[in-house]
Order: C-alpha cells, then structure tokens, then sequence
C-alpha cells in the first residue's frame, strides 16, 4: 500500500458479486448476505451499487435502494487495510450525491450496537438516530438513523 493515496481510489457504480465478494472479507459481517438476497431487495426498485477500486482491486462497497419514500442505504463496507483513509466517507457521499439527483431527501440505515465504527461515522456524517429495535441481546439491538439531504 505505499503507493496508496486518496487520489488512487475511484468510485464507480459496480455489480452485485463484486460487493458479495468483498463483503466476505470484511471480518465483521457474519453470514453475509449472498446474491440471491441483493437480487430479491433491488429487484424493481431504484438503487445504486457503488465500489471503491484501489487500482483495480475493489476495497470498499456501498449498496443502496428505494424503500418507501426515502432511500435506504442497505450494505457497505471497507476492508480492513484501507480503512481510516477516508473511503467510506468518499462512498456515502457519491450515494448522497446521486439519491439527492433522484429526488430523495434522506437517507437512512440501520446498524448493530456493536458496531461503533459505524456509530461513530454516522454521527460525525450528519445522520441523526431516529429509532432503536432490540434484539436478542445488546450487541445485536439495531439503531434506526436518518439523514436530510
């Protein structure tokens, strides 16, 4: 990675089993879902499949699709190695961009207590904590979070 530098990493729309490949290596996705599960939710709606290459290798995904009246930013990730250089910060807001283009005036998420990484990166983002589910236990409760565009 010495050669890595900001200006190296391109954002580009991107097909389903490029992020089914990547989000396998993200240590924090357990089961991760397979291609069948982003056929069956982006089927017929408006959505976006962004991937961040470093070269020509992918390291980062965002996927995201129309649910209900707002645009529901379902999966993303980072590999480990390239993380803290900025480039879900890049991704989410190449998917803000576009889903502002279409007519959309929020996004929203969900993400796992555990995952405070995520927390974190939402709230210095702009996205406000607008709900909470639990679930079997603490670490698996789900927070609900929105941001206006």
């Amino acid at each position: 990675m010495s050669e890595f530098t900001v200006q190296n990493i391109r954002v580009e729309e991107a097909d389903i089993l490029t992020c089914v490949h990547l989000s396998r290596e993200i240590p924090e996705f357990v089961g991760p879902p397979e291609e069948e599960e982003y056929r069956r939710r982006l089927e017929g709606v408006p959505h976006l499949i962004l991937v961040a290459y470093f070269g020509k290798r992918p390291i980062g995904f965002k996927v995201g699709y129309q649910r209900e009246e707002y645009f529901y930013s379902w999966m993303g990730g980072v590999l480990p190695d390239f993380r803290r250089l900025r480039i879900a910060e890049k991704l989410a807001k190449r998917q803000e961009d576009w889903a502002r283009a279409e007519g959309y005036d929020s996004i929203t998420f969900k993400t796992r207590n555990q995952h405070k990484a995520m927390l974190i990166f939402a709230l210095k983002n702009g996205f406000d904590i607008i709900g909470f589910r639990e679930k079997e236990s603490v670490t698996t409760n789900r927070i609900l979070l929105r941001k206006a565009l």
